[in-house]
């Protein structure tokens, strides 16, 4: 009986081990987490910057092939939109120890072309709050700050254009 006990605990140990963290109830569907947040590496936007405009939110970080990928495109976007309805903002989530060095983070954004708002998301609170688990993210949000897109990985360069465009036409 006891060798039975201890391997049925055994089992279980090992089940409860293999099971994913749990995840948030609900990621945040609105631009509230990002408002709240504390550390910038450029000037912090706040919701009068925001309000009534289309707001892109990239999470990435900066030794990432992938979010280099999207980087193009979100300059491109940048350009384009610069004085108009649409912002972008980042969010610099590091994986590594070397891109959570906060000295080495605007040296690799200056060589990306990153010139919009970075946030500085060492402890993966916005990584949280918006219930993220890739690089890169781009949340999408409308004119009333709602999220409406979230685009995953890269080679989506149309679908980020078009969701934009689309929720720019929108009145």
């Amino acid at each position: 009986m006891t060798r039975r006990l201890t391997l049925a605990l055994a089992a279980l140990t090992l089940l409860f081990a293999a099971a994913p963290a749990p995840r948030p109830a609900a990621a945040a569907a609105t631009l509230e987490p990002l408002l709240r947040y504390g550390d910038w590496l450029s000037a912090r936007p706040t919701a009068a910057d925001l309000r009534g405009k289309v707001v892109l939110v990239d999470i990435f970080t900066f030794a990432c092939y992938n979010c280099k990928n999207v980087t193009p495109n979100l300059r491109a976007l940048y350009r384009e939109h610069k004085s108009g309805d649409l912002k972008i903002i980042g969010v610099h989530t590091p994986e590594t120890p070397y891109e959570a060095d906060r000295k080495n983070v605007p040296s690799n954004l200056a060589a990306l072309g990153v010139v919009w708002p970075v946030a500085i998301d060492n402890d993966h609170t916005l990584w949280n709050a918006y219930d993220t688990e890739y690089w890169p993210t781009q949340l999408i949000f409308d004119k009333h700050g709602v999220l409406r897109k979230t685009v995953i990985g890269d080679s989506q360069d149309q679908l980020v254009d078009d969701t934009v465009n689309a929720l720019l036409a929108e009145k």
